[in-house]
């Protein structure tokens, strides 16, 4: 045994979970078998797959909003099919995207305070163009108004969404797309698939620059981009049904740089990793835990572990600019459960009042660094960074505009639609 210790500021980093009062309590989970993360969070808004009848929502609360929701909470009404992802734009606050059995993808803006008469939100914007249903959609992370959505039909599609247009269509993939992660200026992106390979596509030219074997069992992988590293992680399942870690050179994918056995346990793990301070997080489908670890010369050094009474049916993490420095947390997770939504700060021990510069380097900001054309023109840019020790305040609403308006296709949805066993609701237009 080691008796060396290895020095590390994080090695004491510890997560604590919130009382039931500062925890958001009364939510209806959606029970759709699809494997997403069910849960997003920017730093005004949580948003989470809802169980509806009449077709798929998602209700999306304000952070401030703790405490027992109301029954007739309002939602985001407009898919005729499950809710099965969502995806908050990181440029503005108050807009977010989700994606659906129905094969569409729609873009919504958030009320900045919701009315007690309104029952429901409808979207700004639909996206049809996906032949099968959409499930997963994610934001480019450089620049404005870029969105990827995958889908069963075995594409990923670029989406410039302020003029409503498909930009890019990417092929290549074999099966059903499990996850995709961009890289830190969103060129690359990589992704995970039921044919168990790992691929990394040059995004503008649909060309796949790396591809290997990923992990060989049959349930669901998934992948993070290591920040501004060239290195990737997956999760997945051996031929065994063993949980694994894969370490991967992005730029041979043949073989992973460093596997890792974690446990026999069947849930899929959601990877979520903090490029600033180099954790790794992994917290498991119905696992009571979230265990985190440290990256560094190419090992993953475990750290530590937060455990719960209550399983986790999905996991979100906030932006890095809107955690309280004042308290050293590095990290804050939204945790799903059954029926509730818990907020669990991880921090760092420290005696002293005064901003930690060493654990809080430049942040990645709210404003994009390129605009859609400029991006789909073949420029490159890394994210714009902030610098926490003067504070972040909240940017006022942006109000987003579309170029083209969202279409009523009544026909489609009077077909796909199965008849609503609630009273009918008057439909409150929110532009």
């Amino acid at each position: 045994m080691n008796r060396f210790v290895r020095p590390s500021k994080y090695r004491h980093v510890f997560g604590t979970g919130s009382k039931r009062d500062f925890c958001y309590d009364n939510v209806r989970v959606s029970n759709n078998a699809w494997d997403s993360n069910m849960i997003k969070v920017n730093p005004l808004f949580v948003s989470m797959n809802w169980q509806a009848s009449g077709g798929g929502a998602f209700a999306v609360i304000p952070l401030s909003t703790v405490g027992k929701l109301p029954d007739n909470y309002p939602l985001y009404h407009g898919h005729t099919a499950s809710v099965l992802d969502t995806d908050f734009n990181p440029f503005n606050d108050y807009v977010i995207a989700s994606g659906a059995e129905d094969s569409k993808v729609m873009i919504w803006t958030i009320p900045e305070q919701y009315d007690e008469e309104l029952v429901e939100v409808n979207p700004v914007l639909k996206l049809s163009g996906h032949g099968r249903k959409v499930g997963h959609v994610l934001f480019h992370p450089t620049a404005s108004n870029v969105l990827a959505s995958s889908s069963t039909d075995l594409t990923i599609k670029l989406w410039d969404i302020e003029k409503g247009q498909e930009k890019q269509d990417i092929t290549g993939h074999t099966e059903i797309i499990q996850s995709m992660s961009f890289n830190y200026n969103g060129s690359l992106m990589a992704t995970t698939c039921r044919d168990k390979r790992l691929r990394i596509f040059d995004l503008r030219s649909n060309k796949i620059v790396q591809e290997g074997a990923g992990h060989q069992g049959i349930k669901g992988s998934r992948v993070v981009w290591l920040g501004d590293s060239d290195r990737l992680a997956t999760t997945g399942f051996s031929r065994m049904s063993d949980r694994q870690l894969n370490l991967w050179d992005t730029a041979d994918l043949s073989k992973p740089v460093k596997t890792t056995f974690i446990d026999t346990s069947s849930g899929v793990i959601m990877p979520f990793y903090d490029n600033d301070n180099n954790i790794l997080y992994l917290a498991g489908k119905g696992d009571r835990t979230i265990s985190y670890y440290e990256f560094e010369s190419d090992e993953l050094y475990h750290l530590s572990d937060y455990r719960d009474a209550e399983a986790q049916k999905g996991v979100a993490f906030m932006p890095k600019r809107a955690l309280n420095v004042s308290d050293c947390e590095i990290a804050r997770a939204y945790k799903l459960t059954t029926n509730m939504i818990e907020p669990i700060s991880f921090k760092v021990p420290r005696k002293s009042d005064a901003f930690q510069s060493d654990i809080y380097p430049p942040a990645i900001g709210d404003e994009p660094a390129l605009s859609a054309d400029d991006w789909f023109a073949g420029k490159n840019a890394n994210p714009l960074t902030i610098d926490l020790s003067v504070g972040y305040e909240v940017k006022e609403k942006q109000e987003f505009a579309p170029t083209v308006k969202a279409e009523e296709d009544v026909n489609e949805s009077a077909a796909v639609s199965s008849p609503k066993n609630e009273k009918d609701v008057s439909h409150c237009h929110i532009s």
